[in-house]
């Protein structure tokens, strides 16, 4: 391969957004460690959960590369890192293109996870999930692109909440067991809030730029003081939740591992609670994030250890 085609190669990946990812399965690994635990778990639907979750992830950074590329909302004003269309390293049309190919390869990785699971014994939950693989691909597309981009009204959030947490755990665990589960709430819920976080993280940092270009987020509307209290709220609340999950669902000391979790997080808000340069919240994202993936695995590792 020559350097040309290197080059473009890395520019794809690059708007792939690869450190998104692992946030993006973190509910996939909870859900998964409670279908083993109550004896449901099926690695099958486990690959390609996996695989459905990190397609779904790069279709909307790709999406949202394209809907903020073609408002000129990533411009020079803007603090994280350079996007493809923003650079010019790619054309409109290209990525257009690209994302129409990753619908594809999401639809097919969906409709491959729903038939695995429930194959043709499960009509109402095999066509409820349909319509939730619909919803996710086009929510992964409207976040940034269209006229009635709901990233642009200050919904992520609420979209983020429910995918990345309810959808994620909740939905995840039904693919296993082929019902729902009341002990998947708590986790839904805290992967859900620390999600929000991230996003949220992101909106703060880009506070500024996103204003001038009309992008009205969450934390433009709340503005600098009243977005960082919303950011304690979800981290907090997210904090309560889990160790909640951790009391009402105890069985071993192993269980409550994951409050190791809990320092990172703390710092996190400390660091946040001090700063007073938008751009500076930059390297919080990496570490909210990986801090919830940490969560995760630790909340999941830690029911399935024995007494």
């Amino acid at each position: 391969m020559d350097s040309l085609n290197m080059k473009k190669l890395s520019v794809w990946i690059s708007s792939m957004r690869l450190r998104t990812l692992p946030l993006s399965i973190s509910g996939i690994i909870v859900a998964s460690c409670l279908a083993e635990y109550n004896g449901h778990f099926k690695w099958g639907i486990f690959v390609l959960a996996i695989l459905t979750t990190l397609s779904l992830q790069i279709l909307s950074n790709l999406a949202n590369d394209y809907g903020d590329g073609v408002k000129g909302t990533d411009n020079e004003d803007r603090i994280g890192p350079e996007r493809a269309i923003q650079s010019g390293k790619l054309t409109p049309d290209e990525m257009f293109n690209a994302i129409k190919i990753n619908v594809l390869i999401s639809i097919g990785l969906a409709f491959s996870l729903i038939f695995l699971s429930f194959g043709v014994r499960h009509f109402l939950l095999t066509l409820t999930f349909f319509v939730l693989g619909i919803l996710s691909i086009v929510s992964a597309i409207k976040y940034t692109v269209g006229g009635n981009a709901y990233g642009y009204r200050g919904l992520g959030d609420i979209y983020v909440f429910i995918f990345f947490g309810l959808i994620s755990v909740c939905g995840c665990y039904v693919l296993y067991a082929k019902t729902l589960d009341h002990v998947t709430f708590l986790p839904a819920c805290t992967i859900g809030l620390l999600s929000a976080g991230v996003l949220n993280l992101n909106n703060m940092r880009d506070i500024e730029s996103d204003e001038k270009a009309e992008k009205r987020t969450l934390a433009v509307k709340l503005g600098k003081n009243r977005i960082k209290k919303y950011h304690y709220t979800l981290v907090v609340l997210a904090i309560i939740l889990s160790a909640l999950f951790g009391v009402l669902y105890y069985t071993s000391p192993y269980n409550l591992i994951f409050v190791v979790a809990y320092v990172p997080l703390v710092l996190h808000l400390i660091r946040v609670s001090k700063n007073k340069e938008p751009r500076l919240l930059d390297p919080e994202l990496k570490k909210l994030a990986l801090t919830t993936v940490l969560l995760a695995v630790l909340l999941g590792i830690g029911h399935l250890l024995p007494f």
